[in-house]
């Protein structure tokens, strides 16, 4: 990311920016059909598709206990779902946890993978490869996030009205009129307010330390300007800086990740987990009918 930056000064933005590689106009408007980030995404897709079959995937020989028993890459993906599904899902989406464990792991594998692809130094192998720099963070572009915060929206309003109706409607009117026309008013900004922080969370973060590590390393470009001595000993804590930033933004990676799958949890729980009267009134019987009200 920082290859062209040390030996230029470049500006540390263009770094992070998505570059097009064919556009079109209609009219004054210019749209962009490939870019870096687009093309990031498509290889996310592509190893995601190819390599988590064969990685999850048993030996075919020996006795049943190896080869249902997890090794390897297979016990670290099943882990990772596994914890998703118990300690992230469930507790937000209860009984509603199967239907939607699959766009969870979708969400949580794709996004680790478009992070980590934007930390590997891709751009020298695709100049000798393609002639032409293929790199960057697709999820440090606010397009990909909202899109990918838009599909989580589409869950929470979809999945709320298929599995209550109109009452996923009528839990938004709460309290007397007109209170409740200033409330439903608010819940809808709400929803729009959640979208917005998943998208600007993600991109936010995955954008700040590709910039830091950018400025970090423009020093010691300017610094050898002035001289080799001055150049060699800013560089010595500048790499040594560098190389923990880059710990940390591995750390960032698969925390972001796990962030936007445990919000978007939270945000689908919210809406398919409402109570209304009925399911109370059905409660209460529930209750009644197995001695409750004498306990």
């Amino acid at each position: 990311m920082t290859q062209q930056l040390l030996a230029s000064g470049d500006n540390p933005l263009s770094h992070v920016a998505d570059h097009p590689w064919y556009q079109f106009r209609i009219g004054e408007a210019t749209y962009t059909v490939l870019s870096n980030h687009v093309i990031m995404l498509g290889v996310a897709a592509i190893l995601l598709l190819l390599l988590v079959p064969r990685l999850v995937r048993g030996p075919v020989q020996g006795d049943e206990v190896t080869r249902l028993t997890p090794r390897g890459w297979r016990n670290f993906i099943e882990t990772v779902c596994e914890f998703l599904r118990e300690h992230v899902a469930r507790p937000n989406l209860g009984p509603y946890t199967d239907r939607f464990i699959a766009y969870i792991w979708t969400a949580f594998f794709f996004i680790l993978t478009c992070n980590l692809l934007g930390l590997l130094p891709l751009g020298p192998i695709t100049q000798l490869l393609f002639g032409k720099q293929i790199y960057g963070t697709s999820t440090g572009n606010v397009w990909t996030t909202g899109t990918l915060a838009a599909c989580t929206l589409t869950m929470i309003v979809v999945n709320g009205l298929r599995i209550h109706g109109f009452a996923y409607v009528k839990h938004f009117f709460m309290g007397p009129f007109p209170i409740n026309i200033l409330i439903a008013i608010c819940e809808i900004i709400g929803l729009g307010a959640k979208s917005f922080a998943l998208a600007v969370r993600l991109f936010a973060n995955m954008c700040a330390g590709h910039i830091l590590l950018a400025v970090l390393l423009s020093f010691i470009a300017m610094a050898g300007s002035v001289g080799t001595g001055v150049g060699l000993v800013i560089a010595v804590p500048i790499v040594l800086g560098s190389v923990a930033i880059y710990l940390l933004e591995i750390f960032v990676a698969f925390l972001q990740a796990f962030i936007f799958t445990f919000l978007s949890c939270v945000f689908i729980g919210m809406a398919v987990n409402i109570h209304t009267e009925d399911h109370e009134e059905s409660h209460d019987s529930d209750w009644e009918a197995h001695g409750g009200h004498a306990r």
